[in-house]
């Protein structure tokens, strides 16, 4: 296979190489410290009493944030900066970072340890009670839901995911319990290496084949993933959806500890008389011992019913805590960013935006929109993310938005991706079938054709990976 084809081999990094013990680490620098995922690790190395030192492209609060917990943080990722660096010290980076990064270079010419994220974040949870949420979509979300729900039964866990949970104001925390929850997230092979004592898997789904090239070797990666969890341990998976069912048969058969959640008649822990009003939605839960046990939940969405019904089942069989007291502690959860998160709302018209970027994640958006708009018409305004997932998923992604009153799209955000020719933007808006679709390939040209059709009492969602975050608050000042 020609060096170039994906393959689902991140050969930057050996996932499968041994880590060194918290306790052998003096030193850490992390490059790019001042990013959401690795501003995380950093907290919780400071924490463990590790030296912290990092660098990143330009200044930002998290930077001051973090000097003032007792991090020495430089602007700028320079090869100046590798000499800073303590001889003992390991070197912690991601899959964001090139090895052409002169940062890194200088790193690698000094032969230092150079660890991905990922790869820290499991040296900080060895030996604890981790919990780790893997699937194609809804690893945010469940993972925030499990880190509330195990604080309200008191067992305060640490936790590193993707995005600050709503009322805590961080993705990160150290906590005084023996819990750790993580996001483990599959793009790029390094889910493998937490090595958990439960799992959930929310679904399997071609996404990243950017990386893993095909199916098979996609779904080869969740079962590498599953064989992680520790002996004795549990796989959590959802009955709904095919690939996470069938991983829960293939783990089963070979003779592991499986229990499955969802609506579908033969899940473990089974959800049935859902409804929902704006962000108010419930279901009942029927445990496999028998009984009803109401789930009420202060986030809209039938997926988030699926993603609380998940976690209920991982913290009581894997955990062993009270099914009552953690499907109450989860009706606290009041979301997390970036996930149907209220921006506010000018001139009669709201905005909400959601960091959806493939079609499944797109759908529940969509459909949670469309509960949400109170009467008046759902404008989604979505860019799609990544050439590569444009090009194979561009149908499903129309099928999502043709739901909408009224949908806008843009160009694609590249992100990490070089062009593809023909992919663009009008892939996805030419199979859009709803009532008005335009193809806005800017930015300003999504505001203003938004500008142009929004009045009093519609919703706006704002959708997708890149940078449509920032298209809400301009949608306001424009409106106000």
């Amino acid at each position: 296979m020609p060096d170039n084809e994906p393959d689902g081999v991140n050969r930057r990094f050996d996932f499968a190489a041994p880590v060194p013990r918290l306790a052998d680490i003096r030193a850490a620098h992390l490059i790019a410290i001042g990013g959401s995922g690795m501003s995380g690790v950093a907290r919780l190395l400071l924490a463990a009493g590790v030296q912290v030192s990092g660098s990143d492209r330009a200044h930002s609060a998290v930077l001051d944030e973090l000097a003032a917990a007792g991090a020495q943080v430089w602007v700028g990722q320079t090869a100046e900066n590798a000499q800073r660096i303590p001889d003992d010290a390991v070197v912690v980076v991601s899959s964001a970072i090139a090895e052409d990064n002169p940062e890194l270079s200088a790193v690698r010419a000094r032969g230092l340890r150079v660890l991905h994220r990922a790869q820290a974040l499991g040296i900080l949870l060895a030996g604890r009670a981790a919990l780790a949420v893997a699937g194609a979509n809804g690893k945010t979300t469940t993972s925030a839901m499990a880190v509330v729900a195990l604080r309200a039964v008191g067992a305060d866990p640490s936790f590193a995911m993707g995005a600050p949970i709503a009322g805590i104001g961080a993705n990160s925390g150290v906590g005084q319990g023996d819990s750790f929850v993580v996001e483990a997230d599959e793009s790029d092979g390094s889910f493998v290496v937490y090595h958990p004592q439960v799992a959930i898997v929310t679904s399997v789904r071609d996404d990243h084949l950017d990386f893993y090239g095909t199916s098979e070797r996609l779904r080869e990666a969740y079962a590498d993933f599953a064989d992680t969890i520790r002996e004795g341990g549990l796989l959590v998976a959802c009955a709904d959806d095919p690939g996470a069912s069938a991983l829960a048969q293939r783990h089963r058969a070979l003779g592991r500890r499986v229990v499955t959640y969802g609506r579908s008649s033969d899940a473990g822990l089974r959800m049935v008389d859902e409804s929902g009003s704006g962000f108010d939605w419930s279901a009942t839960l029927l445990p496999a011992t028998g009984g009803r046990i109401p789930l009420r939940l202060k986030v809209p969405g039938a997926h988030n019913l699926q993603n609380a019904t998940g976690v209920a089942l991982a913290l009581t069989e894997g955990f062993g805590l009270d099914l009552e007291q953690v499907v109450a502690g989860l009706g606290e959860f009041a979301g997390s960013a970036r996930r149907l998160e209220p921006r506010g709302g000018a001139g009669g018209v709201r905005v909400i935006d959601d960091y959806a970027h493939n079609p499944d994640k797109l759908d529940a958006a969509v459909r949670a929109g469309l509960g949400l708009r109170d009467g008046g018409r759902l404008f989604v305004v979505f860019q799609p993310h990544l050439f590569s997932r444009t090009q194979h998923a561009a149908t499903g992604l129309a099928a999502a938005l043709s739901l909408a009153d009224v949908a806008v799209v843009l160009d694609v955000y590249p992100a990490r991706e070089a062009p593809v020719p023909g992919v663009t933007g009008a892939l996805v808006a030419d199979q859009v079938t709803a009532s008005e679709i335009v193809y806005a390939p800017t930015l300003d040209e999504a505001l203003q054709a938004t500008l142009d059709r929004v009045r009093p009492g519609d919703l706006v969602l704002t959708v997708g990976a890149g940078d449509i975050t920032t298209l809400g608050p301009r949608l306001l000042a424009a409106l106000g």
